[in-house]
């Protein structure tokens, strides 16, 4: 996708929840490009351009082991704000 097309795709699926702006989505896309987790690929449209990110098979590699932290995360959360009761 590129960059406007991730930001609305991100709102579509959040219900509007989260919000990509340009500042914080491009440098972010950058990043994740010289890291060699992204890549991109240039179309033109007459004399525009646009850039289209895709994940790199590092970049896979590496989503699964965010969401693998963030799913622990989740975890340890839910057990400091609903701890079991002693009995």
């Amino acid at each position: 996708m590129y960059g406007y097309e991730i930001s609305q795709h991100v709102k579509s699926l959040s219900e509007g929840k989260l919000i990509l702006t340009e500042g914080a989505l491009y440098p972010t896309l950058h990043k994740l490009e010289s890291e060699g987790l992204v890549q991109t690929e240039k179309v033109f449209f007459g004399k525009r351009a646009r850039k289209y990110y895709s994940l790199t098979t590092a970049g896979n590699k590496a989503v699964s082991n965010k969401l693998e932290e963030f799913q622990e995360f989740v975890l340890a959360m839910q057990l400091i704000l609903f701890p079991k009761q002693a009995h």
